[in-house]
Parts: structure tokens; sequence; C-alpha cells
């Protein structure tokens, strides 16, 4: 084990960032220890999640040897408890106080113990690891025990778990329970290592209130070869759902003596917004960065609703405002901005302070003139990768001047684009005014990142909502009164209910609608809602204390962001409380984990929490950082300066720092809350495949078979062209087959069904597509795929995702899944498949195939579409009888047999002999 910098020291850890993921349980098999059992049982009541992950080893090697077991857990979640059992005794991990067991953590650390257990690990996740020594033919079990609240997003909850074994598991499974008494609307798995062979170990069970998911795979499903290491198991799993709603919006539920209310109505107007865009323009925002909020912005700007008026301001020395006021979200006005947004370059510096009071006096210049329309919401959003550098610098000065110009008007929500930023100060500043802050990651979907949190806060149905319960009934609540509430987004209340037997829990929610108030009444039985909980044996009992408590920690520890004095010391000695009694590992404890005598003795987990300025305020430490006059940053290194590096780094740079609460006692350079922080490494070059496409052949004349199989030899030969062939089956016809040649066109409607509910748009330019859009009504998705990318948006929730990367998601009648040769297929019952495959030869661009034709409508129109309506061939004629016309639609087109090659896998292909038409 390595030993890390001492406690008062900085370090950089540079590692490649890991993939969105929450379970991750590793080990290695040549050094002897033999994984024979992994489980994980997640049971999910009421949003609650209680996940457990068992992992039971032996060392089958002569020599004592070292085990490791490491998972990836939610960022939001809290570990509850930590064990081992080795021969047959426990070793269990103990919550204390974190400044309690600073004097202990110190200790170790200076014996060259390394006494931090949990890092950060990727976007969401944090990474927990343990290793002790085993002797030969010992067995020992790990299990880690974690909890957290699944919040709604963009519509849905997830439940992300990753699964990577490193070596063939003679037991695995995972096995998630769900139970809504609301009832599961919507239930979707997505996995990114799961195969063919894999997805028949995976069986899904619903009914209107529970839903059963279980992965049990054979040692032969794991394996991916011949060679028992090389095992396919290796990505994420995750699992979305939602609820059905009622009229209300709202559902109470209730279980020995805690309740917590959901409340998301659904079917309300959406408020018209006035948002004002804020853009970082810095020198440090040149390159990527700059394009890619271009991109975002574009977008975002041309999802705005016509009833919503906006304006832009851009900043780096000085702010400028794109026009003197707001304008309304007009076709026109839309098209001025994207052009302007088009234009924006990065150089300079950061001057926070003017741009945010500019905003604000443009809001209210124009409330003033009362052209704000009445009961809609105000917007600032600003996007920044630094800290101010120009003007106003003083964070706090900034934070009081925005506060009292906002007046609490208007909501502020930040954006902090990388790691150079100071993400507390964008936390606070957003705190201060009613917002929230994200944090957005450099990386190749930065602006799909930008998009998604825009349309979080898109459509604003409540203002000022305010939850009301009985005084008699109800003895404490969390948080109960919300400055908006967004569709898509969930409210949630938990509570303790009075001792004294309550026969019925009624309660009150008011908000502000569009122009009107608006007031929802809900009342229950609280012995029927009881009962709920009691019969079901799958699900974790007694939960509904546990998530008031978690969800009281949560909300603390966000309100200590911005706290200070006395008010800080009371909310850190509030939550600190709750997670001791509740053996929550938070940012205020850490869990003791204990070993057998003669190893390390001491070990600590701790919470890691939201990095300050990432890199920047550790090389503020061991040297010191200054800005250019074109606003870049510049590193200078003192002497004697050390930096750490993870000898497993093969490129792709992430910084690891340290970061202590606010108001936390410790030093900066405890190593146990670490952050990552980095972009991914480029993906690889793509390879040529793609799939044969299925048809369903209809019956033909012996001497139209013989003629369709023949290749003449005097057909120009397939090797001489430069594009590749769009192949229509054509079920139902006298050709089974039809080839089309395209000349370059940009927005073709290739495929419209109505009945199908299916569009595919499509970009073709020197012989293939460069870009393929698909738009399916229901489920409702889009995908967009070019040759470097594939973007696929479910409702408002976009994701992307790397060619070749193995991807099997199950939708509600679809089926989408990509192998490791890039080849993307959506199919489903009754319908028309689509398939696309990168290409790199004959150059680089899209296949687009397509198969089950047979359910196109007699609707079906496009640019290939129309080939879908009756369609009428004419004999042969000509030399070899190698011309034909075929009508379709009133239009005639002539076709010629002609030699096109049909790719396969990772072949190069196949010639065939084809009915070509040109269009």
């Amino acid at each position: 084990m390595k030993s890390p910098a001492p406690a008062h020291m900085w370090s950089i850890v540079l590692v490649l960032p890991a993939l969105l993921a929450v379970l991750q349980t590793t080990t290695a098999r040549k050094n002897g220890i033999d994984i024979y059992s992994l489980t994980v049982d997640s049971q999910v009541s009421s949003r609650f999640a209680h996940t457990v992950v068992t992992s039971r080893v032996v060392n089958r090697a002569d020599s004592a040897q070292e085990a490791t077991f490491q998972i990836e857990l939610p960022r939001k979640a809290f570990i509850t408890n930590f064990s081992m059992v080795i021969d047959g005794v426990t070793y269990p991990g103990i919550v204390q106080d974190k400044a309690a067991a600073q004097e202990q953590y110190s200790a170790a650390v200076s014996r060259g113990e390394s006494a931090g257990l949990v890092k950060t690990a990727g976007r969401q996740t944090e990474q927990f690891e343990v290793s002790v020594t085993v002797a030969p033919n010992a067995k020992i079990t790990f299990e880690l025990v974690y909890q957290e609240l699944l919040r709604r997003r963009l519509g849905t909850y997830e439940l992300l778990l990753k699964v990577k074994p490193q070596q063939l598991v003679k037991h695995l499974q995972m096995c998630i329970h769900i139970f809504e008494p609301q009832g599961i609307r919507l239930l979707e798995t997505e996995s990114t290592f799961m195969t063919q062979e894999l997805a028949d170990a995976l069986t899904t069970s619903q009914n209107k209130t529970k839903a059963h998911i279980r992965f049990k795979p054979t040692l032969s499903q794991q394996q991916q070869s011949q060679n028992e290491h090389d095992v396919v198991l290796d990505g994420n799993f995750i699992v979305r759902y939602d609820v059905d709603r009622s009229v209300s919006g709202g559902s109470i539920q209730i279980e020995n003596g805690y309740f917590v209310h959901h409340f998301a109505p659904e079917d309300l107007p959406t408020m018209p917004k006035n948002v004002i865009f804020v853009i970082d323009k810095s020198g440090s925002m040149s390159g990527r960065k700059i394009q890619q909020t271009r991109e975002a912005l574009i977008k975002i700007l041309n999802d705005l609703s016509p009833k919503d008026q906006f304006n832009l301001i851009e900043f780096s020395w000085k702010a400028t405002q794109w026009t003197p006021s707001l304008v309304e979200a007009t076709e026109e006005n839309l098209k001025r901005a994207t052009e302007y947004a088009s234009k924006i370059r990065a150089h300079g510096g950061t001057n926070i302070n003017d741009a945010m009071l500019l905003a604000v006096k443009l809001l209210d210049s124009s409330n003033q003139a009362e052209l704000l329309p009445g009961g809609s919401v105000s917007l600032v959003i600003l996007l920044t990768d630094g800290e101010p550098t120009e003007g106003e610098t003083n964070p706090d000065s900034i934070r009081r001047n925005v506060q009292e110009a906002v007046n609490g008007q208007y909501s502020v929500f930040c954006l902090g684009f990388g790691f150079d930023v100071h993400y507390p100060f964008l936390e606070k500043l957003a705190q201060d005014n009613g917002g929230l802050a994200r944090r957005i990651y450099e990386d190749s979907d930065s602006a799909l990142q930008l998009q998604d949190f825009y349309h979080e806060v898109a459509n604003p149905l409540l203002l000022s909502v305010a939850f009301e319960y009985p005084e008699d009934a109800v003895e404490v609540v969390t948080q109960d009164n919300f400055r908006h509430h967004f569709k898509g987004s969930e409210m949630v209340v938990a509570g303790k209910l009075q001792d004294q037997g309550l026969d019925v829990l009624s309660a009150k929610v008011s908000g502000q609608m569009h122009k009107q108030n608006i007031t929802f009444q809900t009342e229950v039985s609280v012995a029927q809602k009881e009962k709920e909980f009691q019969s079901p044996k799958y699900i974790f009992h007694n939960f509904m204390e546990r998530l008031w408590a978690l969800l009281t920690i949560h909300q603390q520890l966000e309100q200590m962001v911005s706290a200070s004095g006395d008010e800080l010391k009371a909310l850190e000695s509030q939550a600190l409380n709750l997670s001791l009694k509740y053996n929550f590992v938070t940012p205020l404890t850490h869990m003791v984990v204990t070993k057998p005598e003669g190893q390390e003795q001491f070990q600590v987990a701790g919470k890691p929490v939201e990095a300050d300025n990432g890199l920047r305020d550790i090389l503020r430490v061991q040297g010191h950082f200054s800005k250019s006059h074109a606003g870049r940053s510049r590193l200078h290194k003192p002497t004697g300066a050390r930096f750490h590096l993870d000898p497993r780094l093969d490129g792709g740079v992430t910084a690891l720092r340290q970061h202590i609460f606010p108001g936390l006692h410790g030093s900066p350079g405890d190593p146990n809350l670490p952050r990552l922080m980095g972009r991914m490494p480029a993906p690889p070059p793509f390879s040529t495949g793609a799939p044969v496409v299925s048809s369903q052949a209809a019956s033909q004349s012996t001497k139209e078979r013989d003629k369709e199989s023949t290749t003449p030899d005097d057909l120009p030969h397939p090797a001489d062209f430069q594009q590749f062939p769009i192949i229509l089956p054509l079920p139902g016809s006298s050709v089974d087959q039809l080839c089309v040649d395209v000349h370059s066109r940009e927005g073709m409607k290739l495929f419209e069904d109505p009945e199908q509910g299916l569009q595919v748009f499509g970009d073709y330019e020197n012989g293939g597509f460069s870009s393929i859009k698909v738009n399916i009504q229901e489920p409702h998705l889009h995908i967009h795929a070019t040759p470097e990318r594939l973007v696929m948006r479910r409702d408002r929730k976009s994701s992307e995702y790397k060619w070749k990367q193995t991807l099997f998601v199950v939708l509600p009648g679809l089926k989408i899944t990509m192998d490791k040769m890039g080849l993307l297929q959506l199919s489903g019952a009754d319908r028309v498949g689509i398939a696309l495959v990168p290409m790199n030869e004959p150059q680089k661009g899209l296949m687009l195939q397509v198969q089950d034709t047979q359910h196109f409508s007699n609707r079906t129109d496009g640019d290939l579409g129309r080939f879908y309506q009756d369609i009428v061939w004419d004999p042969p004629v000509g030399p070899d009888d190698t011309t034909r016309t075929l009508r379709v639609q009133g239009t005639e087109y002539s076709a010629t047999r002609q030699l096109k090659r049909k790719y396969q896998g990772g072949s190069k292909g196949t010639d065939i002999s084809c009915w070509t038409v040109k269009i």
C-alpha cells in the first residue's frame, strides 16, 4: 500500500477518470485471490434506496496475499455500514465524529499508513477501497451498505450500479426490488456491458406497484473468450423509473410514526420566463470550451417558448449586452440572437461582478417599465470557468453586491465550467439568490450537460410553494418551503408524527401559478398507509425514519454552504448529531475500519465534498498562479514542489484534490477527501463494420431469382465505388432488394411513417451520411448520429455515447443495442428496425440500414420511404436485361443492374448484383 504525503501537504495525483457508475468490485485473480461470490441487493421503497454489496473471496495461493474490496457508490449516498469477516471474526467499521478521529488519523499518516479509503471517482460517484492480507486458504467476506434518496430529474428517478469483477465469478447476482405504492408508470434499464448472451441472464417483472430486476449470469455467459480472464462484465447498469401521479400531484406515505410527502404536479401550464444568459468569454474559455458554449447556447435559444423574454450578456474585462432590453422569443429575435451567439470569441479577463449587476439592472428596468409579464419567472443563468480577475475580485463582496441588487426578486443559477473555477463561491452566489449551482465537466458532452441543465429549469410550474400540516399532528419536518417547482422535478418533505394516536393526516400545499394562486389538499388514513409497508417481505423495513434523517442532513449541509457564525455552528452540530445517531458517513464523520492484529490498524472512510477551486487551489500551496493579459492561467512551480503521479496513468490528465468542508476542523491536506477532475481520453479510431440487413424475401419466379443472384462480368467492379450503398429490402415486391445512389444533399427526409411514429433524416455528402437523425414518437426518443459520436435524447435528458461502446437499453416496446463493432440497432415487436454503423472505408461516414420493412405502413413517405408504397416494375430491357423502369407514386425511375458491396461485420463486404436507382 502506498503512503500518502504528510497531512500538512497538498498532493496531486494523476489518474484516468472513471465512467459514470455506482458499483465496482475489483480484485486480481493472478495473485491467487478468487472472488467466488459477488451479490448486490438494492431495495427501493418510496424513492429510498438501500443497497448491500457482499463479496466473498478465498486465497487459493500457498502464501499470504492481499485482497482488495473496491466499489463505486453514488456521491449523494451515505455509507452506513461496512464489515469484514475473516476466519469467523467480524471487523466492523465504526462511525465517529470527524474532529475526534482527526488526531488518530494524523498519527496513522505519520506512521506511513494509508488512512484514506474513499475518493471521488467520477461525475456522480465515489470510490470506496479497502485491502487486507489473507492467509493461505482463508476466506473473507466484505459487506458494504449505503443508502440514498433517489431524486427526480427530467422526469425520472435513476438507480446506478456498476459491476467489474475482472474475473469470472461463480455466483454473481444483482437483485433490485422497487416498491412504489403510488404505482410504477415507467420502467427502463440501460447497460454498457450487456451482450445478447448476457441479456438472457436479465429478467424483469413488474405489476402496478412492484418491480423486480435480476441479473444472474452463468460462468459461460460471463466469459467473453476462451481466456477465462477475458470477461465481458465491465460497465454500468442503470434503472430508470417514474410513478403514477394523482390529480393533486402529491402522495403521502407513512411508516412507524414517520411520513414522507412527495409532490410533483405535472399537468400545470408552464409559466413564462424572463431569462438572461451571462456568458464568460475570458481567455481561459478559448478552444473547445467556447465552441461547446456557443453550440449549447444556440440550441437553448431555439428551445425558448414564444411566451419567454430573454437577453444575452457576454463578459471578459467588461460586460456587454446583446440588446438594450429583454426581447420576446420570436422567430426573428431568435435568429438574430443565434447569429450573435455564434460569433462569441474568447479573450480577456473575468469581470463577474459587473456582468451580474448588469443582468439584474436589465431585469429591474424591464420590471419598472412593466414589461415583465404578470406571473412570469425571472432567471439569471451564469456560466463561467474561472474566478473573478477584473473589477471587483473579492468573492464575498460580489456575493453581497449581487444579493443586494437581486433583493429576492429573481433567481440566480450558476454553472461552473471545469475545475479551474471557484465552485464554493458559485454555490453561495446561487443559494443566496434562490437558485443552485452545477459543475459542467470538461468533456466531449459539455454542450449536452449545459442543455440538460437548462431543460431542468426551462419549464417553471409553481412559485412560492408552501407545505402545511396540522400542528397537533406533526412534530418535526424537513424543508417545507420551496422557491419554485420545475417540470420533471419533485419536492420532498419528510417528518415525524406526534406520539398520540392519529387517525388521519392532512396536508395543504399552496403555490403561485401563472396569474393565479392554487392550493392542493391531501388527506390519508394513517393506519391504512402504515399497512402498505408491513406486508412486502423484500423491502427494507423501518426506512422512513432513516429517509427523514438522510434528507435532513443533506439540507443542513446545503445550508452550511452559505451560513456563517452561530448559524453555521448550529447547523453543523445538528447534522453531526444526526450523522452519528444514524451511523451515516457524511462530511462531518469518519468511519474507522478495523483490521486483524499485525496489519495497518487505522483506516478511515470519509465523505468527499465538492472541490473548492480544483487544481488552482492545490497549486497555490505548492506554487502560484497568475493571470496573463490574455486571461489565461499560468503555473509557477516553486523549487522543491512535489507532484505525485499515479503509476497507472496512461494519458488523460486528472488532478486529485482534497477539500475541507466550510466550517469544519482539520488540515486542508486531508487525503481521504479527494476530488477528481480532468477529461476523458479521445475515442479510438473507427473500424469498418456493418450488419447484413435482414429481410423477408417475397416469392419470385425462378428466372428473376437467377438474375438477382447473377454477377455479370461486364458490370463495374464495386471496388471502384467511393460511396456506401443504401440497400432497401422490399418484401412483397418482385425484386427483394433495391440499391439507391444518392447525390450529396443536406436535410434529406429519408423515412416518415406516421403509423410507426418514425422519422429518419440525413445529410449525405461525399458518398456517405455525415449525420443521421432518428425520431421515434413512442417511446419518445431522438437519436443524432455522426461518425464521431452518438447522442440519444429520451424526453428531455441527453446522453452521449462513443461508437463501439457496448450498449443495451430496454424501453417500453423498444430495444436499443450497440456492439463492439459499432453496430447500433433499434428494434421492437411490429417495428421497422433501424441500424447505423460508422465506417472508415472507402471513406469516413455512416451507413444506414433498415430491417423488418414489412411493418412500414402504406402512408410511408420520404426520399427512401416512397419505395415502400405500391411499387411497379417494368420488365428488364437493354443488353443482357440490365435496365428497367420502376414506378412509384406517379414517378418513374430508371434502374440499372450494378455491382454493390454489402458490408457485414468487420469484413470488407461482399459483392452483390443489385437493381440501382439514383435520387
